[in-house]
């Protein structure tokens, strides 16, 4: 969430799935730990062997003996004490959280229960284990940490607190490099067992760990200015995100004994922003940055608008989190947002209920919600002009909140690329799910945990090569994961050059798709639908919760059964006859709509959606899977820095991209596209009548209009992709 419990601030089921259950504290009061029962050596032999999360077979469970007593280890969980208070109910020392173990008819132990003990369970309270293995076997390579918290002055006078980690004994062994995060969500919560469980893979190899609250927020001084824009530095002065990571930097090289000279930085979302700004005007010893998930042009595709569309809801309950407070207390509430927008009509009304209005990022979309300055100049993409350092950048295809980002940074790096030392990696998850291991999103099973192997076959050998000269980093350019298929694909450039062929797939009159172009004539319609912005779309399932309030399913929203809407009469649903074969789509998606309202403005949003037939297990029997989607805001057309109202009835094309894929349709399966004209309420509600602002629309300009989508010779409404080539 922007990861709001970063992988440092919050080791928790968000970003790290299950991996880290184990042991691990939260903040519930500790009931009164059982009474405790010794058990015989003999007795404790029969739960040695190794586990598996019967839901996540991935995550393995070490239970073994040593001086007599009894341990439990994860690969990502620290070891603990397992103790009993009866035969087969053990919990593990200073935690009552622990695990009812069963027989088999013969007396064997062969799995068990995780239970809580009392207290609010991790990602793993109540799920069962099964034991795969007699032997236990080695899972845990953590090593301790030592922890040192800096104050590290900076050009202006400002003060940035700093959390350093550093692997114990290693001030007077070898030089280590460091490994930096920079992040607006707060470091205190940087400790060695958050470093070992987060990163596993880079912890157990050794770096000097650096975690830095950015300017203005928790304890680090001076003023927080959201995404804050790159200066010209003119002046002794000028500060910006660049110029504190070099300022922090220089500092560290002097005042940390024993480092290498060597700089990676590291980051998921906000944290990404920060680690691509690290890669400009790069300080010498930067030699690696990793964006992940990055924020990059706010206004174009990331969090806060989507070529011209609000994202109301986002907007509005993060700029409360990070604007309205030092820290990040999520925006909370019972009320089903759905029904607190469409209540207060536009964003200006409901701000002004919040209480919002005033705070910075609020009244730049209140006032300019456009593509002015203001945003042209925070986007970061318009900055990567040339590689200075090598650049991994990282994303999911199901990111909720920031996908544009990965694959503008690396379209807009690749073609400086000289020394071929720009990389990226897509694979099937949702904001920061690479961190987890889990080979789940949501109901969708991957078939192995695919952030496990990202992280050991490309991330940590990626800064092990650049960092510390090691082999084993071997990805050519970009490493993408083929959902449906579910297989990684390794490609020489994105989209990929060679093995692949342009395809179109048509939306044809009767709602039909087709990869042959239509030949109708120039008004065929291929679909129509009245759009009525008082009963918007949601884009899920209702109740909606605040994006990070209690219960809310943001974080999957877009994997979630498209059947929810796709019923209804006021969208235009396109569907291919049953696959006879395999259809792979691949690259940049690109949605090509010719379309008319009768209104003077209006938003266009398309899906992608794989159609699972019904004869298959459930929960996917008929499932409906979003693959891409986006929105546009017809208003924007012509232009994006000036917008101008949609003449009435007039065939107009707009041509956008839905984002990269790599995706299967399985014989079998049908291809449907989806088109409405609202996703609300994370985006505004268009009030299909142009007004000058849409923030501030008066309530009689909300108005029902018709929207027609052609499939013609001459208007040949389509999606554009990649296929591969016939053998």
């Amino acid at each position: 969430m922007k990861l709001r419990t970063s992988w440092v601030a919050g080791v928790s089921a968000v970003v790290l799935s299950c991996g880290v259950a184990f042991g691990m504290q939260d903040a519930t009061p500790t009931p009164t730990n059982p009474v405790t029962i010794t058990l015989p050596a003999g007795k404790l032999a029969e739960y040695v062997g190794t586990y598996h999360v019967n839901t996540e077979p991935d995550v393995l469970i070490s239970i073994y003996v040593e001086g007599g007593k009894l341990y439990l280890e994860g690969e990502r969980s620290p070891r603990v004490e397992l103790q009993a208070s009866a035969p087969d109910h053990l919990f593990w020392a200073a935690n009552p959280a622990g695990i009812d173990f069963v027989r088999d008819s013969s007396g064997k132990v062969t799995g068990g229960t995780v239970n809580s003990g009392g207290r609010r369970g991790g990602a793993l309270m109540g799920q069962g284990i099964a034991r795969v293995s007699d032997t236990a076997t080695k899972l845990n390579h953590f090593r301790e940490y030592t922890r040192q918290e800096v104050m590290i002055p900076v050009r202006d006078g400002a003060k940035l607190h700093a959390i350093i980690l550093r692997p114990e004994g290693s001030e007077k062994g070898e030089k280590l490099p460091f490994l930096m995060e920079r992040t607006p969500y707060g470091v205190d919560g940087s400790t060695s067992a958050r470093v070992n469980a987060g990163k596993p893979e880079l912890a157990a190899s050794g770096y000097i760990f650096v975690y830095e609250d950015i300017r203005g927020r928790y304890k680090s001084e001076g003023q927080f200015v959201m995404n804050r824009a790159i200066v010209a530095h003119t002046a002794k002065n000028d500060v910006d995100e660049t110029t504190d990571t070099r300022d922090t930097i220089t500092w560290l090289l002097k005042n940390v004994p024993n480092n290498s000279g060597k700089v990676g930085v590291f980051g998921v979302s906000y944290p990404g922003f920060l680690a691509m700004s690290a890669g400009i005007d790069a300080h010498p010893a930067v030699k690696a940055v990793s964006p992940q998930a990055p924020m990059t042009d706010v206004w174009m595709g990331d969090d806060f608008f989507h070529n011209g569309a609000f994202r109301e809801t986002y907007g509005f309950d993060y700029t409360q989190q990070l604007e309205g407070q030092k820290t990040d207390v999520p925006v909370n509430s019972k009320e089903d947002t759905f029904d607190y927008f469409l209540k207060n009509v536009d964003f200006a009304d409901a701000a002004k209920t919040a209480g919002m209005g005033d705070l910075p990022t609020a009244k730049m979309f209140l006032t300019q919600p456009s593509y002015t300055k203001f945003w042209q100049d925070m986007a970061v993409q318009k900055r990567l002009t040339k590689v200075e350092v090598p650049t991994l950048e990282v994303g999911g295809w199901w990111d909720q909140e920031d996908m544009w980002g990965t694959q503008a940074e690396y379209a807009a790096l690749e073609p400086h690329d000289s020394k071929h030392e720009v990389f990226m990696v897509l694979g099937p998850w949702n904001h920061g799910g690479w961190g987890g291991t889990t080979r789940h999103l949501g109901v969708l099973d991957f078939g192995a945990a695919t952030g496990d192997q990202y992280r050991k076959t490309i991330e940590a050998p990626f800064f092990e090569k650049y960092l510390k000269g090691k082999s084993g980093f071997e990805l050519q350019n970009t490493a993408s994961f083929r959902t449906g298929a579910n297989t990684w694909e390794r490609y020489a450039a994105w989209p990929p050059k060679v093995g692949f062929t342009p395809a179109k797939l048509y939306l044809t009159e009767n709602k039909g798709l087709s990869f042959k172009a239509p030949a109708g004539a120039y008004d065929t319609v291929a679909g129509a639908y009245i759009a009525d912005p008082a009963d918007p779309v949601p884009y899920r399932n209702r109740p909606i919760q605040p994006t990070y309030g209690d219960g809310s399913k943001w974080r999957t929203w877009l994997v979630e059964d498209q059947r929810f809407v796709s019923g209804r009469k006021d969208l235009a649903n396109f569907t291919t006859p049953v696959l006879d074969h395999d259809v792979t789509v691949t690259g940049d998606v690109v949605a090509d709509l010719f379309a008319a309202t009768t209104g003077t403005d209006a938003d266009w949003v398309v899906k992608l959606i794989d159609v699972y037939p019904d004869d298959v297990p459930m929960p996917m029997a008929g499932y409906q899977l979003m693959i891409v989607d986006e929105i546009f805001r017809g208003r924007y057309v012509k232009s994006f820095e000036t917008p101008s109202a949609v003449k009435p009835g007039e065939v107009v094309e707009y041509k956008y991209s839905l984002h990269g894929a790599d995706h299967t349709f399985l014989k079998g399966h049908k291809i449907m596209v989806e088109v409405q004209s609202s996703w609300f309420p994370l985006y505004d509600r268009n009030p299909q009548t142009f007004v000058p602002n849409i923030m501030s629309a008066p309530a009689k300009t909300y108005k029902p209009a018709t929207q027609t989508i052609y499939g013609s010779a001459k208007y040949p409404s389509h999606l554009e992709f990649l296929m591969p080539e016939q053998k």
